[in-house]
């Protein structure tokens, strides 16, 4: 319930904030010396007034207007309007008399006067008031607290809600509700009696969340909330590491592609590159994509790829497990030249120049016979031998009977590429063999 400003109570002068005047001059009768009494209906030259003055009463409610007084005493709770309530003690007596009234009085300011008298020479009155606070009596709630704001400290992630002092005389304290958006208020976070609060229980998610502010008077009636006050906070919160990340492609054209599934509030991924399991990582892309390529791998290396996931705010996830892969070599080896196939008893020596391919692995001699017409021949060849990169020459052995053969040698790097294979443009070379088979 709101409070009038403050609670008079003395002997002499009235509840603050009233101001009084007060005379002090008296008549006399000429025979008894007693204090004269005022003709009916006028007011004795020794009296005066505290008031009018204006009362803050808050939200209203039952309060108790108490006057007690040895000597005269009026006390007018806004006099000269349709609602006036008024307390008459205005007696010259011998003892002190006193009265209580109880009234429920509206919201908001009202103006108190008091009227009164010293026939005793002493002026011995008292009046105040104050707010009922049972609960079986007082019902109307507070008035919800005004002047509300909100800070929130991003460093810290703790958001400060404060207010203006409610005028509540029965006030108790001030209770502070929060929600998360899309949810309801619940229990209050807090119950205090100062003019702020601070939450220092902010998740720091990027979620956002609402504040209300209501007051509390003694009876346990609560007021309306302010209105809401609404705070993002901070994201801190890194989305999941990557599942699935794995060599998807390592292929020459552009380099090695690494794939991975979509993590939820992933924005973007960052690549990471080592040269062993347990190496430096450095980052090598990023992309909004479920998979990257690594254009500056080197063809034959390997390397080791570890993948995490950013969200909108920046937050890094942890790095996944590590894979490794090794860009493949989509280049053949050059064709092999120097070619030359001589023939011998047993058949052919062939003999070639070495490849000067890097990465050369092996050799691999075809062998055959020349088919089609004399105008248009090809070299109809199978695979004869394998041999290894170091190798040069082989002989190639067969019944000399006098016949044509066709020979080439392909070059084949240890990516598998093969130069005959990739153009279809081998080095033929075409010799007879020598005739000796015995003359019947």
């Amino acid at each position: 319930m709101p409070p009038p400003p403050s609670n008079g109570s003395s002997s002499r002068t009235p509840p603050s904030p009233v101001r009084r005047r007060r005379r002090t001059a008296t008549r006399r009768s000429a025979r008894t010396g007693a204090p004269a009494r005022p003709p009916p209906g006028c007011r004795p030259t020794n009296s005066a007034s505290a008031g009018p003055s204006p009362a803050t009463f808050g939200s209203g409610g039952p309060f108790a207007l108490s006057v007690s007084g040895l000597d005269g005493i009026r006390v007018h709770l806004d006099p000269d309007t349709p609602d006036a309530r008024k307390i008459d003690l205005w007696k010259n007596g011998t003892t002190t008399v006193s009265k209580t009234v109880n009234l429920t009085i509206p919201a908001g300011k009202h103006t108190l006067r008091v009227d009164y008298v010293n026939w005793t020479g002493s002026a011995k009155v008292k009046f105040t008031y104050a707010p009922r606070t049972s609960a079986t009596v007082d019902k109307v709630a507070p008035l919800a607290p005004t002047g509300v704001a909100m800070a929130y400290d991003q460093a810290t992630g703790k958001a400060k809600l404060s207010w203006a002092k409610n005028k509540e005389m029965d006030l108790r304290g001030y209770r502070v509700y929060r929600r998360a958006e899309g949810g309801a208020f619940a229990e209050p976070m807090t119950t205090t009696t100062g003019t702020s609060f601070t939450d220092a229980t902010l998740p720091v998610t990027g979620a956002r969340y609402h504040y209300v502010v209501r007051a509390l008077d003694q009876a346990g009636n609560e007021s309306q909330g302010t209105a809401e006050k609404a705070v993002t906070t901070v994201d801190r919160v890194a989305p999941g590491v990557p599942p699935g990340v794995d060599i998807t492609d390592t292929s020459e054209d552009g380099g090695i592609r690494v794939g991975w599934t979509a993590v939820t509030g992933a924005s973007s991924y960052r690549v990471y590159r080592a040269a062993s399991a347990d190496g430096t990582y450095t980052r090598v892309g990023t992309t909004d994509q479920l998979s990257y390529r690594d254009a500056s791998a080197e063809q034959g290396v390997t390397y080791h790829y570890r993948v995490t996931a950013v969200d909108a705010a920046g937050n890094e996830s942890a790095r996944s497990a590590s894979v490794d892969g090794r860009r493949r070599d989509d280049t053949p080896p050059s064709a092999v030249t120097g070619l030359t196939a001589t023939p011998t008893e047993y058949g052919f020596e062939l003999n070639w120049d070495a490849n000067p391919t890097p990465d050369l692995a092996r050799y691999v001699v075809y062998g055959g016979v020349l088919i089609g017409d004399e105008e248009q021949q090809v070299c109809s060849a199978g695979e004869v031998e394998w041999l290894s990169a170091a190798t040069t020459s082989y002989e190639y052995r067969t019944v000399p009977d006098g016949e044509e053969r066709c020979f080439f040698v392909d070059a084949v790097d240890d990516d598998w590429n093969s130069h005959f294979k990739w153009t279809r443009e081998p080095n033929v070379v075409v010799a007879t063999e020598l005739d000796i088979t015995p003359d019947v």
